[in-house]
């Protein structure tokens, strides 16, 4: 919780500082023109509620911790065609509808891994064949074990939206050298769906990990780029938002749902290239 809150900050504090200056106007000509960009992510989640439901048990986990899962750096893992979707990564498209103002679709590709061997509270029922845990709970403390519950947004909590943003230039360095070189500052609003593929032992069911679509989410992004002449762009962006999922698949039997909602922030580097289709 320390480090959401310290990001929070970050992200709140940098859109303030971006503001106090006056901004020069952009010369850029940005309408008309398309932008792609491919990076990853690191992510943070704020503690959450999750209710596990089946026909034989219906029960709450409180305050549960997750972390995200990102891979460890190496060439082949992070550049070849063949595995670049395995590490948390980001990818957008989009078009200047303005100077100022484009529309994108992206995929923000998570990972939520709940911390096994935590102690949390449960309240509910669980009235199973033969299971070491059958019981009515109220407000008990349970350790969630491997045997009791595993329990993973990894393949991943993907997030599939849409945003609206804005861009301005900042500082374009052709004021003191040739160099076509320009920082600018983005600011957008985000809806989507999550899609995830959830990684899930429960109770000593079978493991399932299949897609589904469990739910929506809403989010905020800020973000500092630098341009590299008329294509080539780096950004820094901090991403934070709402997730809903309320249809969380956690068994091959189709009664058996969980549900959970919470708070995420990303800090993400991107590398992209904008570009026309049309040229006049």
């Amino acid at each position: 919780m320390k480090s959401f809150l310290f990001f929070t900050t970050i992200f709140f504090c940098s859109y303030i500082a971006a503001f106090a200056k006056e901004k020069p106007k952009n010369n850029n000509v940005n309408k008309g023109k398309f932008y792609l960009y491919w990076g990853w992510n690191r992510s943070i989640y704020s503690v959450s509620d999750i209710h596990f439901k089946g026909v034989d048990y219906d029960f709450i986990l409180s305050k549960v911790v997750a972390k995200d899962r990102q891979s460890r750096f190496s060439i082949p893992l992070y550049f070849n065609p063949t595995t670049v979707t395995i590490p948390q990564y980001n990818n957008r498209f989009g078009y200047y509808i303005n100077e100022h103002y484009s529309i994108s679709m992206g995929e923000d590709h998570m990972k939520y891994v709940m911390k096994t061997n935590q102690v949390v509270q449960i309240n509910g029922t669980i009235n199973m064949q033969d299971s070491t845990f059958n019981k009515n709970y109220k407000n008990e403390d349970i350790k969630l074990t491997s045997n009791f519950l595993q329990f993973e947004h990894t393949d991943g909590l993907n997030y599939i939206n849409t945003e609206f943003r804005r861009i301005d230039e900042i500082y374009n360095l052709k004021k003191l050298t040739s160099l076509n070189i320009a920082v600018s500052f983005t600011e957008g609003l985000g809806v989507g769906i999550l899609y995830p593929r959830t990684n899930t032992t429960l109770l000593g069911k079978p493991r399932y990990d299949e897609f589904h679509l469990a739910g929506y989410g809403v989010s905020a992004v800020i973000g500092l780029g630098v341009n590299f002449g008329k294509h080539f762009f780096i950004q820094s962006e901090f991403k934070g938002g709402y997730i809903n999922m309320p249809d969380i698949r956690t068994t091959m039997d189709e009664a058996d749902k969980a549900s959970q909602h919470f708070i995420f922030l990303q800090r993400n580097v991107v590398f992209g290239w904008s570009f026309r289709i049309n040229k006049k």
